[in-house]
C-alpha cells in the first residue's frame, strides 16, 4: 500500500544528499548488441567472496538484457570522463559509436580510461521494490591514479582528499584568542600565491625583471599591439599599475618596440614570456604531483568559482570578444 502522507520528491532530494561515484554498467545482449548505461547505485558487498551490487529501474528498456546476461561491467568513471556519463545517460543513440574498446575477460564490453573496473559474473538478482538488485562476483579489476567522478544533489562534482588531523601552518603554539585566524581566506589565497610566485622571481632575476613586467610580457604574449591603458585594463586584477617606466625597462632589453603608441613583443620577449610560462608549469606539476591530480583538479574548480563570484567586470584575456 502507497503511503500517500510519504513525500517522493522530498526523499528523492534527500538521497541525493549521499554522495556518490558515477558508473557505467556495460553487458552484451544475447544477439551481440552492446548496452550501457550510467548508474551511481553501485557499492561493494564482500571481500571474501569478491561481491559488489547496483540497481536498475524495472522500468528500463535495458533490464531483460541484464536480466539475461551471464556478466557485466562496473566502470567507475574519472572526472575526464564527464561527457561519456552524460552520453550513456541518453536514450535513442548507438552510446558505444566512435568508442575503443579494451579486451576484457568477458564478452561484456570494456571501457578505457576509467579510474576502476570490475568485470563481474552475475551471482545473485533481488527483488528491490521498484528496482532490481544485481549481485555480481568479481572476476577482475584494475585501477588508475585518475580522480573519480562524483555525483552530489543532482550535479557533478569533484572529490578533495581531508587529512584526519587537521593541518596547521603554524608549527609552535597556538595564537591568542583573535579574529584573524590562519584559516581567513585571504590570507591563505595570499600566501599560495606569493610562495608560488618565489619560486618564479629565481628566472625573472635571471632575466633582469621585475613582477610588473612578468605581468606586462604574460599579457603581451597573449594579446599584442596593446596600449598602454589596454595594458593595465588586463592586469587590474593584480593592483599593479603599469607606467612608462616599467615598458622602458622591457624596451632597453629588446624585449618590448613602440609602433604608433601600441606595444608589441619581440622575438626575445617572446622567448623570456615562454620561459616564464615554461618555469610556471614546471612549478605547478611539482605541485599537482604533491597534491594529487584530484585535489588539484578541485582547487581551481573552486578557484575559478571565487574569481567569478568575485569579478568586478574586468577584461577576459582569453575572450574571444575581448
Amino acid at each position: 500500500m502507497t503511503n500517500t502522507s510519504f513525500d517522493s520528491k522530498a526523499f528523492r532530494s534527500a538521497l541525493g544528499t549521499f554522495t556518490t561515484g558515477v558508473t557505467i554498467i556495460t553487458a552484451t545482449a544475447a544477439d551481440g548488441t552492446k548496452v550501457g548505461m550510467t548508474a551511481n547505485s553501485f557499492n561493494s558487498v564482500s571481500l571474501d567472496p569478491p561481491l559488489v551490487l547496483w540497481s536498475l529501474a524495472k522500468t528500463a528498456n535495458s533490464l531483460p538484457v541484464f536480466t539475461e546476461a551471464k556478466h557485466w561491467n562496473v566502470h567507475v568513471l574519472s572526472v575526464e570522463q564527464e561527457p561519456l556519463s552524460g552520453r550513456f545517460a541518453s536514450r535513442g543513440e548507438d552510446k558505444f559509436a566512435g568508442l575503443d574498446l579494451d579486451d576484457g575477460l568477458t564478452e561484456a564490453p570494456l571501457l578505457p580510461n576509467c579510474t576502476a573496473r570490475f568485470q563481474c559474473r552475475t551471482a545473485f538478482m533481488h527483488d528491490g521494490g521498484d528496482h532490481i538488485i544485481f549481485i555480481g562476483e568479481v572476476l577482475g579489476f584494475d585501477q588508475t591514479d585518475l580522480p573519480p567522478l562524483v555525483f552530489q544533489s543532482g550535479q557533478y562534482a569533484l572529490t578533495a582528499r581531508k587529512p584526519r588531523e587537521e593541518v596547521r601552518l603554524a608549527k609552535s603554539e597556538p595564537p591568542p584568542e583573535c579574529s584573524y585566524t590562519e584559516d581567513l581566506l585571504g590570507y591563505l589565497l595570499g600566501r599560495a600565491h606569493f610562495q608560488m610566485v618565489n619560486r618564479l622571481q629565481t628566472l625573472l632575476d635571471q632575466q633582469q625583471l621585475e613582477q610588473a613586467q612578468f605581468f606586462i610580457l604574460s599579457v603581451l604574449c597573449i594579446r599584442d599591439r596593446l596600449t598602454l591603458a589596454g595594458i593595465n585594463e588586463y592586469i587590474a586584477y593584480t593592483g599593479y599599475t603599469v607606467d612608462q617606466a616599467d615598458m622602458e625597462v622591457l624596451i632597453r632589453g629588446g624585449h618590448v618596440v613602440i609602433e604608433e603608441g601600441r606595444f608589441r613583443l619581440t622575438a626575445d620577449g617572446r622567448d623570456a614570456s615562454l620561459h616564464q610560462i615554461a618555469q610556471a608549469k614546471a612549478i605547478e606539476e611539482e605541485l599537482v604531483e604533491a597534491l594529487g591530480p584530484g585535489d588539484a583538479m578541485a582547487l581551481k574548480l573552486l578557484l575559478k568559482r571565487l574569481i567569478e563570484r568575485t569579478d568586478p567586470g574586468l577584461p577576459d584575456l582569453w575572450s574571444v570578444s575581448a
